[in-house]
C-alpha cells in the first residue's frame, strides 16, 4: 500500500504483519490476520541509497577522467640535452621570486629558438615553489578550452573551461599556468587568463604582441656560441675535445646558433658518426638537412626547422607572404620602409612604365593608397602580420627590419619564380636610390649598400640606369673598385647602344674618372676627364654648364697630380666663364672661387687663399645662408688656410663653429660632421694638445666604424690619425702596431699605390724611426719615394716630402753626406715648384743651414 503525505518527498511504503496460515480443507480455508510490523520508507532515503549505488558504480570512471586530466595538463620534463640560456633563466627566477601577486612572463621569438625548452627547464628547477603546475597547448581555441576543462576535472570542480578558470581565480595559491605555443595572433588570450590578483603565468609565443600581457618578457633568439657548441656535441653524441669543439664551432656558426637547427644537425651527425664532414654536406644540401625529421629525438617536439616556419608562413595573407618572399632577395639586415616608399615615388620617363617594370610596380601597388601615394598604414599591416610569427623582426630604435639568416634562406625556397623576385627587388633598389633625398645621400647609401651588394652577387639583370645607381652606392660606401667595375660594364653597353658622344655615355665616363681618382689613379682620371671635356665642348659648346663642370673636375685631377699651376690656370678659366654665364653670386661661381683658393694654397700662396676664402664665405652666407653645406665647406677650407699660415688657434676656433653647425644641421654621425671632427683633432695636435687630439680621434674612429664600417677608407684614415696621436704622445709601439694594421687593410682595399696607403707607410716609417729602427724607416721611405715618383712624378710636393724624410733616415744612420745631397736636391725642386717663400722650401733650407 502506498500513501502520499503533504510533503512530496515523504512517500510511505506500508506493509501489514503476516498471520498464521488457516486450516486446510478440501476447498481451502480462510487465511489469518497479518501480524508483521509496519515499515515507512521515504523518497529521500531511496535517493540516498540509489546515489551511493551510482557512485559505487561510477567511481572507477571518475578516477579515470581525473587521471586523464592530470596527464593532459602535466608539464613534460626539459630535453635531456638542454644547454645554456642562464641569463633568461636567472631573469625568470628573479621575476617569480616575489609571491602574493599575479605574475605573467612572456618568452617570444622565432619558431625553433627554444622558448618551450627554457620554460620547461625553469619549471623543472623551481617546481617546489608552485602549489600546482598546469600545461596548456595554446595553439588553438579548442586546445586551450580542453586544457582549462582538464584543470576543472582534475580539481573535481566541474567539467567545463569556465569551471577551470573559476577554480584558478578562486584558489588563492601559487599555482603556475603554462600557455605554450600562443602563436595565433587571431586568438585573444585575455579571454583565457584568470581574472585575479594571484597565481603565475608563463606564455611562449612567436608573436611579440603577446608582451602586452607581460610583467616581464624575454626575446628568445640564438644561443651563445659556447652553449651552442655544447648542445651540438651532446645531440651528436660526441665527446667534447679541443678538436671536436673547434669543428662544432664552425658548424653552429653556419646554423646561426639556432637551437632547433643545431639539434637537427646533431641528430644527423649521431646517425652518420661523421662530425668532420657535416659542414661541407650542409653547405651543399642546406634545405634537405633542415627539412629532415630525426628518427630519434630528445624531447616531444616533432617538427623540423623548415616545417616549423612553413606552418607560420601558411597562415599569412597573400600581401604579407609576398612581402616576406621578396625581402628574402634583399640582405637579411637593414630592411627599411624607405626602400619601398622612395621607390614608389619613381617617375617613369613615359606616361606608363615599360613592360619589364610592370612587376616592380605591381609589388608596390599593394602599399599605395587610392591616390597613388605611399600608404604607411597598409605597409604596417603587412609587416605586422609577418612580425606576429617572428618571421621578421623590427628594431624600433633604428626603424629597421631584419630576417633571421636561416629564415631568409628558407624563404627563397617558397618562391615559385625566383628570377622574377630578383628582378623586382633589383629594380626597386635602383628606383629607391634615384628617389632618395639629396640631403641624406651618404647616410642612405650606408643603409642600401648590403642590399646592392647582394643584388650584384646574384647577377641581377636590371636597366643600366639602375646599375649606375648601384655604382654610386658603392662609391659613397668607399668601395671604389666595385664602383669602377660596374661603371666599366655600363660604359661598354652605352657605347654600343648610344654611341661615344651621347650625354649618358659621357656622364658614365665622368663618374668612372671620379672612381679612378678615389683609387689614387689620378693619371687615368685626368685622361678620361680630358676626353669628356673635348666631347662636351664639341657637342655642347665651351660655355655649357656641363662643359664647365668637367673643366672644374679636370682641374682637381691636375691638383692631385701636383700640377698646381695648371690647376690654378684652369680654375681661373672656369671662374671667368661662370661669372660671364651665371653671374658673380651664383652658387657654382662661388664654388669655383673656393677651388681656386685651394689652388693658391697648394702653391703656397696661403695669404691669397685666405683672402679669397673670406670673400667666398661672405657671399655664400648672403646667397645660401650660414648653415648651407657649401658655406660650411668654405669655413672648413678657411680653417686649413689659417693652419697653413701658422694661426692654429684661429683654425681651431673656426672648426669648433663648423662642427657645432654641422651637428645641428646634419646630425652627429653624418660623414661631413665626422670629417670636421677629424680636422679639429688635427688642430689640437698642431697646438700641442695631443691628449685632446687622441681622445677626439677615438670618438671619430668609433663613430666612423659604426656609420661607415671598419674597412671604409675614411675609417682607416682616422685609424692612421690615431696612430699619429699615439706617436705624438710618445706611445710609439702603439703607433707602430696600429700603423701596421691600417697598412694591411688599405693595401687590400685601395691598393699599394693609393695616396692613403703611401701616407700610412710614411707614418709607419716615422714610428720605426722613433723606436730607433732606422734601417726599417729608411727602407720604407725608399719604397714610398719610388711609388710616389711613379704615380705622382718626381716634382710633386708629396714626392719631395718623402725625399726629405729619406734624408732624415740617412742622417739617423750617420750617412750625413747622402742626407745633405738629397736635401740640396729637394731645396732646388721646391724652389721651382713651390717658390722661394713656401713654408716647405724654408723648412728644408733651415735644415741645410744647420748641418
Amino acid at each position: 500500500m502506498f500513501s502520499l503525505d503533504s510533503d512530496p518527498r515523504s512517500l510511505n511504503i506500508i506493509g501489514g504483519q503476516g498471520g498464521p496460515g488457516g486450516q486446510a480443507y478440501q476447498h481451502g480455508g480462510t487465511g489469518g490476520v497479518g501480524q508483521g510490523p509496519i515499515v515507512h520508507i521515504t523518497t529521500s532515503q531511496l535517493i540516498a541509497h540509489n546515489l551511493q549505488a551510482t557512485v559505487a558504480m561510477d567511481q572507477p570512471l571518475q578516477l579515470h577522467k581525473i587521471r586523464a586530466a592530470q596527464i593532459a595538463s602535466h608539464c613534460p620534463p626539459p630535453s635531456r640535452i638542454f644547454c645554456g640560456r642562464q641569463e633568461i633563466l636567472n631573469k625568470m627566477h628573479h621575476f617569480f621570486s616575489d609571491p602574493g601577486i599575479q605574475h605573467i612572463y612572456v618568452l617570444h621569438g622565432l619558431g625553433g629558438a627554444g622558448k618551450t625548452q627554457i620554460t620547461l627547464k625553469f619549471i623543472n628547477e623551481s617546481s617546489s615553489c608552485f602549489s600546482d603546475i598546469f600545461f596548456i597547448d595554446t595553439s588553438t581555441i579548442a586546445t586551450i578550452e580542453t586544457g582549462l576543462k582538464n584543470i576543472a576535472i582534475q580539481k573535481d570542480f566541474g567539467d567545463s573551461p569556465e569551471d577551470g578558470l573559476l577554480w584558478l581565480a578562486s584558489k588563492v595559491e601559487e599555482w603556475l599556468l603554462f600557455f605554450d605555443n600562443a602563436d595565433d595572433p587571431n586568438i585573444n588570450l585575455n579571454d583565457f587568463i584568470p581574472q585575479c590578483n594571484h597565481g603565475n603565468i608563463i606564455i611562449t609565443s612567436r608573436n611579440p604582441g603577446m608582451c602586452v600581457y607581460a610583467g616581464s618578457n624575454s626575446l628568445v633568439s640564438d644561443m651563445e656560441e659556447e652553449d651552442a657548441v655544447a648542445l651540438l656535441l651532446k645531440s651528436a653524441l660526441q665527446k667534447a675535445t679541443v678538436r671536436t669543439e673547434g669543428i662544432a664551432a664552425e658548424i653552429v656558426k653556419s646554423l646561426y646558433h639556432l637551437p632547433l637547427a643545431i639539434v637537427q644537425a646533431g641528430a644527423f651527425i649521431s646517425k652518420s658518426r661523421n662530425l668532420d664532414g657535416y659542414l661541407a654536406l650542409y653547405m651543399k644540401n642546406q634545405a634537405r638537412l633542415l627539412s629532415e625529421k630525426p628518427a630519434q629525438s630528445h624531447d616531444r617536439y616533432a617538427r623540423t626547422v623548415y616545417t616549423t616556419w612553413q606552418m607560420s608562413f601558411d597562415r599569412l595573407t597573400p600581401p604579407a607572404a609576398m612581402f616576406l618572399q621578396h625581402c628574402s632577395f634583399l640582405h637579411y639586415n637593414g630592411i627599411s620602409e624607405e626602400i619601398f616608399s622612395y621607390a614608389s615615388k619613381y617617375q617613369f620617363h613615359s606616361n606608363r612604365p615599360s613592360e619589364e617594370l610592370q612587376k616592380p610596380l605591381e609589388f608596390l601597388l599593394y602599399f599605395l593608397g587610392p591616390t597613388g601615394e605611399w600608404d604607411s598604414l597598409q605597409f604596417l599591416e603587412a609587416t605586422n602580420e609577418v612580425q606576429s610569427y617572428s618571421l621578421i623582426s623590427f628594431d624600433a630604435e633604428k626603424k629597421l627590419f631584419s630576417i633571421h639568416p636561416l629564415v631568409h634562406s628558407w624563404s627563397h625556397g617558397t618562391v615559385q619564380n625566383p628570377k622574377g623576385c630578383i628582378f623586382t627587388m633589383g629594380s626597386i633598389l635602383g628606383m629607391a636610390i634615384l628617389e632618395r633625398p639629396q640631403w641624406d645621400r651618404e647616410l642612405t647609401s650606408l643603409l642600401l649598400y648590403p642590399h646592392v651588394e647582394l643584388a650584384v652577387q646574384m647577377n641581377t639583370k636590371v636597366a643600366w640606369l639602375f646599375k649606375l645607381q648601384y655604382a654610386i652606392i658603392f662609391w659613397e660606401g668607399g668601395r671604389y673598385k666595385q664602383a669602377e667595375k660596374l661603371q666599366k660594364e655600363v660604359l661598354e653597353e652605352q657605347k654600343q647602344v648610344l654611341g661615344d658622344h651621347h650625354p649618358d655615355t659621357l656622364l658614365t665616363i665622368g663618374n668612372l674618372a671620379i672612381s679612378y681618382s678615389d683609387l689614387g689613379e689620378h693619371q687615368k682620371a685626368k685622361e678620361l676627364k680630358g676626353i669628356v671635356l673635348a666631347r662636351r665642348k664639341q657637342v655642347l659648346g665651351e660655355n655649357h654648364p656641363d662643359t664647365l663642370h668637367t673643366m672644374g673636375n679636370l682641374a682637381c685631377s691636375y691638383s692631385h697630380l701636383g700640377e698646381h699651376q695648371e690647376a690654378k690656370e684652369l680654375n681661373c678659366i672656369v671662374l671667368g666663364k661662370r661669372k660671364q654665364v651665371l653671374g658673380e653670386n651664383h652658387p657654382d661661381t662661388l664654388y669655383t672661387m673656393g677651388n681656386l683658393a685651394s689652388s693658391y694654397s697648394d702653391l703656397g700662396e696661403h695669404q691669397k687663399a685666405q683672402e679669397l676664402q673670406v670673400f667666398v664665405l661672405q657671399k655664400q652666407k648672403q646667397v645660401l645662408g650660414e648653415n648651407h653645406p657649401n658655406t660650411l665647406r668654405t669655413m672648413g677650407n678657411l680653417a686649413i688656410s689659417y693652419s697653413d699660415l701658422g694661426e692654429h688657434q684661429k683654425a681651431q676656433e673656426l672648426r669648433v663653429i663648423v662642427l657645432e653647425k654641422q651637428k645641428q644641421v646634419l646630425g652627429e654621425n653624418h660623414p661631413n660632421t665626422l670629417r670636421t671632427m677629424g680636422s679639429l683633432a688635427i688642430s689640437y695636435s698642431n697646438l700641442g694638445e695631443h691628449q685632446k687630439a687622441k681622445e677626439l680621434n677615438l670618438i671619430v674612429l668609433e663613430k666612423r666604424t659604426q656609420v661607415l664600417g671598419e674597412n671604409h677608407p675614411a675609417t682607416l684614415l682616422t685609424m692612421g690619425n690615431l696612430a699619429s696621436s699615439y706617436s705624438d704622445l710618445g706611445e710609439h709601439q702603439k703607433a707602430k702596431v696600429l700603423g701596421v694594421l691600417v697598412l694591411e687593410k688599405q693595401t687590400q682595399l685601395l691598393g699599394e699605390n693609393h695616396p692613403d696607403t703611401l701616407l700610412t707607410l710614411v707614418n709607419l716609417a716615422d714610428s720605426y724611426s722613433n723606436l730607433g729602427e732606422y734601417q726599417k724607416a729608411k727602407e720604407l721611405n725608399l719604397i714610398v719615394l719610388e711609388k710616389r715618383t711613379q704615380v705622382l712624378g718626381e716634382n710633386h710636393p708629396a714626392t719631395l716630402l718623402t725625399m726629405g724624410n729619406l734624408a732624415s733616415s740617412y742622417s739617423d744612420l750617420g750617412e750625413h753626406q747622402k742626407a745633405k745631397e738629397l736635401r740640396v736636391l729637394v731645396l732646388e725642386k721646391r724652389k721651382q715648384v713651390l717658390g722661394d717663400n713656401h713654408p716647405h722650401t724654408l723648412e728644408i733650407k733651415e735644415l741645410l743651414d744647420n748641418m
